[in-house]
């Protein structure tokens, strides 16, 4: 199977983390797969991905000294693979995993992902349990030395070990029973913990692709955390589908502001099935899990921004707020179909031009006269943004207009018309906000 045929366009969905953390069970599953059907389904949402410690006991117990609990008690079957915890994900009893929860969320034409650790449990090693296909055991395909600093649950797999690929293909081919159409692989896009070689687990990520193309389902494959190096974007490239080039992103201007840079560093990178990861968009109520619930600590200026640079980059979207919660604001925020029409297979961004106050994006879609504009404004105060219009045309290789031309420019968030004419496409923008321009010949 081609991987790049898994993703056509940046997925675009829900993930647990930001508001319940480790503690999300399946009835908060479901209540936020119904909001998405009945209110993002349309504008293409699709994406429900529990995230991490679904197989973990008593997870969210001990926040206030641990979010992971060393050495707690984890819910995995006979050969060393994870299974969800019965206590939150009642209809997983029995062995029947999570094909009934993703059964429930394809009912609803919504697709199903998970989080996984890279790696084998700590537990199956100390067990010398079997791995299923080899006549390996989970002792000795474990490497006790390649491990995750925040995580204590897992071992990494030895590389060039026929029981180590028989396991990725053992748990491959349990989440395609499952149902499972897109999984989070945590700690292997970038080992931070070795400083001496923080891409440590680029066989893991081999391996994970190669048991993806033989397990006979289309599974995205999406890699955290970041930052990704971009000297082994090619790698990325070849084996994934998403990788995160940021660490977590939370809900504060230096982290956006930040991700200019990065998103600069990436845009070369942004190909169909192969997306760099600007990591989840922290909107509406977070941090319930976190003992903090509260509102996103972005202004409305700050939300577009990050909105409008995450669309135009091509970046994927993963809400990470309680859906149910949303107000109407943030609503129509997630359902502008013109900016989401930027994450198309046919359009490709481009940074214009960047300096400490400001930075211009373009995008065009292939063969379309309008070209896009977006500018940002970087500063606290009220700013007027200008760019050169040959800077923009030129950008994305589109016929630069006569001076004297007028050009017609349609705000997409605001439905703000505007009128240009000569050798400069600017705007009034607010602090930290963006203005996002569809431009045409008048």
């Amino acid at each position: 199977m081609d991987k790049n045929r898994f993703a056509m366009t940046p997925p675009m969905g829900w993930n647990s983390y930001d508001y319940y953390d480790t503690t999300v069970n399946e009835e908060q599953v479901k209540a936020n797969a119904d909001y998405m059907a009945a209110h993002l389904k349309q504008y293409g949402w699709e994406y429900i991905v529990v995230d991490i410690q679904w197989y973990a006991y008593g997870a969210g117990s001990m926040r206030d000294k641990h979010q992971y609990i060393p050495f707690s008690k984890l819910e995995m079957d006979e050969y060393g693979r994870l299974l969800p915890c019965p206590e939150r994900f009642p209809s997983a009893a029995d062995g029947a995993g999570f094909k009934p929860l993703a059964d429930y969320i394809h009912g609803l034409g919504l697709k199903f992902g998970i989080h996984i650790m890279r790696g084998i449990p700590r537990a199956a090693a100390q067990n010398h349990l079997p791995v299923l296909g080899s006549s390996q055991t989970a002792d000795e395909v474990a490497n006790p030395s390649s491990i995750c600093g925040w995580n204590p649950d897992m071992y990494g797999l030895r590389k060039d070990m026929e029981g180590s690929q028989a396991y990725y293909d053992s748990l491959l081919a349990l989440y395609a029973q499952w149902g499972v159409d897109y999984i989070k692989c945590d700690d292997i896009c970038n080992t931070s913990i070795y400083r001496e070689n923080q891409y440590s687990a680029a066989h893991e990520i081999e391996m994970l692709h190669k048991a993806i193309e033989k397990c006979g389902r289309s599974i995205v494959l999406s890699l955290s955390p970041g930052p990704a190096l971009i000297e082994k974007a090619w790698h990325y490239e070849k084996y994934a589908n998403m990788w995160r080039i940021t660490d977590d992103f939370w809900d504060k201007w230096e982290l956006l502001l930040n991700m200019f840079y990065r998103c600069e560093l990436w845009q070369n990178h942004v190909t169909q099935g192969c997306y760099p990861d600007c990591d989840m968009l922290p909107l509406g109520w977070l941090g319930k899990g976190f003992g903090e619930e509260r509102q996103t600590n972005f202004t409305k200026e700050e939300q577009v921004t990050m909105m409008t640079l995450w669309c135009i980059f091509r970046s994927p979207l993963m809400l990470g707020a309680e859906m149910p919660k949303l107000d109407e604001w943030t609503l129509s925020l997630l359902t502008n179909e013109r900016v989401l029409a930027l994450m198309g297979s046919e359009y490709h961004g481009v940074q214009v031009e960047r300096d400490g106050v400001h930075a211009v994006w373009a995008s065009r879609k292939n063969g379309e006269d309008a070209v896009y504009a977006a500018l940002f404004n970087f500063n606290d105060e009220e700013k007027e943004v200008g760019v050169k219009t040959e800077d923009v045309y030129a950008a994305v290789s589109a016929e630069v207009p006569d001076l004297d031309q007028e050009l017609v420019m349609e705000e997409l968030w605001t439905g703000e018309v505007q009128q240009s004419r000569g050798s400069v496409i600017s705007s009034v923008v607010k602090a930290h906000g963006a203005k996002l321009f569809c431009i045409r010949r008048a």
